[in-house]
């Protein structure tokens, strides 16, 4: 599928997993991630980060929120990075659109991803993500909000890297999502969806000490069937431009689009 970089009046004519996020939560509590086995009581530093305004229709390119551990300073870094990993060897930003997302399957085999697999892992807080699928007729594209039943921040897998070749201002730190193949829930929605890190492997899957890959590997798994609800939503999401609460109304409650699309109960 083509991706196109995002600018001025530019939309999006196809859609790639995982493509579309949402992260809405003003606040996440980052002591969950690499703190979560240490006693919460006896804890002397922040952990919880204020993630600024809520963001309805995040896109690539964009910069997005990655989290990952700061070896220097022994502590969980939460940074701005773009989304769509440039590698250190990368001569051309325009990599990084091709590269949103890496499948779990075959992580340690491209060179790409190998060496952030085993040296710069990050989580990607979210609170939903958009996928795509055929409607009646196949004519257009019904978007469905797939968010944790729960309604609480989920973190993504992800790795991150920093090219210091592309601007002469200073390194450029860039992230992508790791993907799984897709669980029941999802399945007929989209064969794949992106691989969530479970609280209690966050410890491991943060920690740069930790390089053993087929141990790393383990923990990229689909998601259990309970983790997610699907919601049918609006066209209004296709595009980039549109950033509101709007895009992630159930699509109910636009009657004029209603009629269009199949439905999954």
């Amino acid at each position: 599928m083509q991706i196109a970089t995002l600018g001025s009046g530019q939309i999006w004519e196809d859609f790639v997993l995982c493509g579309r996020f949402t992260l809405r939560a003003p606040v996440i509590d980052l002591g969950q991630l690499f703190f979560a086995s240490m006693d919460r009581a006896n804890m002397d530093r922040g952990i919880e980060f204020e993630v600024g305004p809520a963001r309805f229709n995040i896109a690539p390119t964009q910069n997005i929120l990655c989290v990952h551990h700061d070896a220097e300073a022994d502590r969980l870094r939460a940074a701005n990075y773009r989304w769509g990993l440039i590698p250190a060897w990368a001569k051309d930003i325009a990599i990084g659109a091709r590269m949103i997302n890496a499948r779990s399957e075959t992580l340690e085999s491209k060179p790409s991803f190998k060496h952030a697999l085993a040296n710069r892992r990050c989580v990607i807080p979210m609170d939903g993500y958009y996928e795509w699928t055929k409607a009646a007729g196949g004519q257009s594209k019904q978007p469905f909000l797939i968010e944790p039943a729960d309604g609480q921040v989920k973190f993504m897998a992800g790795l991150w890297e920093e090219n210091q070749q592309l601007d002469d201002e200073g390194a450029i730190r860039s992230c992508t999502i790791i993907t799984t193949p897709a669980n029941s829930t999802t399945a007929h929605v989209h064969q794949r969806m992106p691989a969530f890190i479970r609280e209690c492997d966050c410890s491991t899957w943060l920690d740069p000490q930790h390089h053993d890959v087929s141990k790393l590997k383990m923990l990229l798994r689909p998601a259990q069937q309970d983790l997610l609800k699907l919601m049918a939503v609006s066209r209004y999401v296709n595009s980039p431009r549109n950033e509101d609460e709007k895009c992630v109304l159930p699509l109910d409650d636009d009657p004029a689009e209603r009629q269009q699309f199949i439905r999954f109960d």
